[in-house]
């Protein structure tokens, strides 16, 4: 039997690579190459790009091993790894929270490129960016995730809830709660609302 083409693979559902790599392990990376670059945006916005190599890596190779536990009724393979991914940034937690507590002193990103290129949008950028990181900081873990999975990476709340192994109920009230501490921080506003860009780091 011939390997699909790299056209007609893009075109394989998830679950389909996934069931593949039971008996051929090599079309698992037919999944990285579809999302290994999303993770990795993910995981750099919150604990920084060296940091980010690693655990794309371990996020990866966890998934490998556990692909014979992939629910195929999920379809997509996106929730599940940003929820393996999501469970090693948990144990950095405290990197994370101290780079929102820098990025709250100092309105520095010291972990993330900026990719604003316009200075008015670095300056309006800056006017929020110590509030909204020192709000992040004190979100609990869980809240955080939930937020920052919505509002970085678009996911929906159903795709939030196989993430993180959790009922869409608990995603809605975590959101809820997340943002009206942010919007508290902020006198009101709701960035996640707005349009505004959640702080990287």
């Amino acid at each position: 039997m011939t390997a699909p083409s790299p056209a007609e693979s893009r075109l394989e559902p998830d679950r389909t690579l996934v069931h593949a790599s039971l008996t051929d392990p090599e079309r698992f990376a037919e999944l990285y190459d579809r999302h290994a670059s999303d993770i990795h945006r993910y995981i750099a916005r919150r604990l920084g790009a060296e940091v980010a190599d690693d655990l794309v890596a371990e996020t990866f190779l966890a998934a490998f091993r556990r692909r014979d536990r992939f629910d195929p009724r999920r379809g997509e393979a996106r929730p599940w790894l940003y929820g393996i991914a999501s469970k090693l940034v948990a144990g950095h937690r405290r990197f994370e929270v101290r780079q929102y507590r820098l990025l709250a002193r100092t309105a520095h990103d010291p972990v993330a490129e900026d990719h604003r290129d316009r200075a008015d949008d670095r300056v309006a950028a800056a006017a929020v960016t110590r509030q909204l990181a020192a709000a992040l900081a004190r979100l609990s873990k869980g809240d955080r995730d939930v937020l920052l999975l919505i509002a970085w990476e678009s996911l929906t709340y159903e795709e939030v809830a196989q993430a993180l192994d959790i009922p869409v109920g608990t995603v809605r009230s975590r959101l809820n709660r997340a943002r009206k501490k942010v919007r508290k921080a902020l006198g009101g506003v709701d960035p996640t609302d707005a349009g505004e860009e959640l702080p990287r780091g």
